[in-house]
């Protein structure tokens, strides 16, 4: 995966509420944490808005992504250190109260293996009854809804095409990802095109590896955790205690 043209993309087409109703979930579900680690933290405004309320950490893989949330954060007049780092590699990192991965990160890894390195890589990381809070797309939301997607944006000298089609195995999905951007020493555009790749899984599977790992009061709920998951829900919420 190549992050540098989507994380400009990423930064500006980004709803700011997701990133209100992410904040308010965390904060719902760990009161009383003081450390938090923002895994996946992209471009970092939510890591930006935890910082009012937790001593936080950024990681992300994308060197491109972690500049604009450094510079983001030095526009907002925040301290917080943002590290280079894979999900599935925390060794370097510290222990923390909370540790979370939203946006559905969680669904870049490949299979199941990853994901059970993942989660025991957040397991070591968690202090004590430390809370392990993310999000990952439906069933719904990756079988239903996103083959066929498509989504263009436009800006005065560059523009952005996201066509998304169904994955080789169950549950996934294929985005292609076009950017386009001026180039006046040919007087034409310049094309640079990214495939991202992402898979789910049913709730059971997910639960059942946290639980493997030895995460307990595991909860799912769905609308950052002010519903019932349903049919037609299209990103699940899951917290998990160390």
């Amino acid at each position: 995966m190549i992050y540098n043209s989507f994380a400009r993309v990423y930064s500006e087409l980004m709803d700011d509420d997701l990133y209100n109703d992410w904040a308010a979930y965390v904060e719902k579900h760990s009161a009383d944490a003081k450390t938090l680690l923002d895994v996946a933290c992209g471009t970092g405004d939510l890591t930006i808005l935890l910082a009012d309320k937790y001593q936080v950490t950024g990681t992300d893989l994308s060197e491109e992504m972690l500049k604009i949330a450094e510079e983001k954060a030095d526009s907002a007049n925040v301290s917080i250190p943002f590290v280079q780092s894979n999900m599935m590699d925390l060794f370097e990192m510290k222990n923390y109260d909370v540790i979370t991965c939203f946006d559905d990160s969680i669904c870049y890894l490949k299979d199941e293996d990853e994901l059970a390195i993942t989660f025991n890589q957040v397991y070591q990381h968690l202090n004590e009854g430390g809370k392990y809070l993310f999000d990952a797309h439906s069933l719904y939301q990756m079988d239903e809804l996103f083959p066929g997607y498509m989504f263009n944006h436009k800006e005065e000298d560059s523009a952005f095409m996201w066509s998304s089609y169904e994955g080789e195995v169950p549950h996934s999905i294929e985005h292609e990802l076009t950017f386009f951007d001026w180039d006046d020493s040919i007087g034409g555009y310049n094309a640079n095109t990214e495939i991202h790749h992402e898979r789910t899984y049913p709730i059971e599977t997910f639960v059942s590896i946290l639980e493997d790992i030895g995460f307990k009061n595991v909860s799912v709920t769905a609308d950052f955790g002010k519903s019932e998951v349903k049919e037609d829900s299209n990103r699940w919420f899951f917290s998990a205690e160390k």
